[in-house]
């Protein structure tokens, strides 16, 4: 029984922490937009500024507290910073009058989020492979498509609320969500009888081997088209002509083709192996940026079907990369997990900032921008060929 509820908190924890991540993305419109926060497209990269810091930051630092703290504080922490985040962001509506203060709020919600990213999605990503020891590559690709369940009902959720005239009314909900999770979670075991085991093995190993360096530059590269589609989807499609309804449909196409993805990719796994699927899809990214940097102004419908591209091409890269790397370095799973969602934020953070300062000094349009990270895109199409190493060699490593 105890097992059973472990599951449906570590992969009802994948759903929440989505819908948490894309509530401020997917809120994009209101922040930067009249009657609302009226950000400039530099203060709204910039708010994820702190939220990728601290994503990093925490995601190191989880792995190296795992051993003493136990996954299981490390999990519940995180718990305690999304809802942080979330209250925060609801306390923000208050200080619209005031530019500065709502935009303190703000980046002091997104703090709280990158801490809560940070400790919660290594560790659920650690525990479901702890889950299900015999399957590991389906069990953290169904928790990330969860994950994705999430990333995709957020923009619905912005759209629905924002209708009923209380966008506030998501960060509510997650709030309460988690706060609901966090109870639930207090009384389980989740891997605290393996944490002396644990801490042991991550004492032994916590030198990362060489090649970890070639997962945490395809994380990093898969960071930056993730958060080029999810974060930035939407004022691109403002500024092909679309509307806010139009805008909003896109994100959630990209966010649920990242989903649909994921979860097709675990089923037929016995059909079409992991390692050809994660070869095959950075090609599939690299085309849906050129497709989407071709989108003519005045016809944001296509948009629609390019970012469904994109989102189909992203599905199952990073969750494979965890499980490929957590399979491989079997001694170090909690380092090698914080250390690639570490690298993944960096390349959060770097698109996420990065693109305000590109059209506001450089002046380039974002139909530029997005032709331009294609290049990233087919860097990791180079790199996934080296995720995989050869059983015979794992072997080796293990010994």
């Amino acid at each position: 029984m105890a097992e059973r509820n472990e599951v449906v908190a570590v992969y009802s924890t994948g759903v929440i922490q989505g819908v948490a991540l894309v509530t401020f993305p997917a809120a994009s419109a209101i922040f930067s937009t009249p009657p609302y926060f009226r950000l400039s497209s530099t203060e709204y990269g910039g708010m994820f500024v702190p939220q990728a810091i601290m994503a990093i930051a925490s995601s190191l630092m989880g792995a190296g507290l795992t051993g003493n703290l136990g996954i299981k504080r490390i999990y519940l922490l995180g718990l305690v910073a999304n809802l942080l985040a979330m209250m925060f962001l609801v306390l923000s509506q208050f200080a619209m009058h005031n530019h500065a203060l709502a935009y303190a709020i703000l980046l002091i919600a997104t703090t709280c989020m990158g801490i809560g990213f940070g400790l919660t999605v290594p560790a659920i990503n650690t525990l479901a492979a702890s889950l299900f020891p015999h399957n590991v590559d389906r069990a953290v690709l169904i928790l990330n498509a969860l994950l994705g369940v999430g990333t995709a009902l957020a923009p619905v959720f912005v759209a629905i609320f924002v209708g009923l005239g209380i966008w506030w009314g998501l960060p509510v909900l997650v709030g309460a969500l988690a706060a609901l999770l966090l109870l639930f979670s207090l009384r389980l075991p989740l891997g605290e009888t393996e944490r002396s085991s644990a801490a042991e093995a991550e004492k032994d190993g916590t030198k990362l081997p060489a090649r970890f360096w070639v997962f945490a530059a395809f994380a990093l590269l898969y960071g930056i088209c993730e958060t080029m589609n999810g974060n930035w989807g939407s004022l691109y499609m403002k500024k092909l002509g679309a509307t806010t309804t139009v805008a909003s449909i896109a994100l959630t196409m990209f966010w649920g083709t990242v989903t649909a993805g994921r979860i097709f990719f675990a089923a037929i796994e016995k059909w079409f192996p992991e390692r050809r699927t994660c070869e095959v899809l950075p090609f599939v990214v690299a085309g849906a940026f050129v497709a989407i940097s071709l989108i003519p102004t005045g016809n944001p419908y296509l948009g629609i079907l390019a970012f469904a591209l994109a989102g189909l091409g992203c599905s199952a890269l990073l969750p494979l990369t965890v499980s490929f790397a957590e399979e491989e370095f079997t001694t170090i799973t909690a380092s090698v997990a914080g250390g690639l969602i570490a690298f993944y934020q960096r390349g959060y953070g770097i698109a996420a900032f990065g693109v305000g300062p590109l059209q506001s000094r450089a002046r380039l349009e974002f139909n530029t921008i997005y032709a331009g990270t294609a290049i990233f895109a087919l860097v990791m199409c180079v790199l996934s060929f080296g995720l995989i190493r050869p059983v015979a060699a794992a072997a080796r490593y293990q010994e």
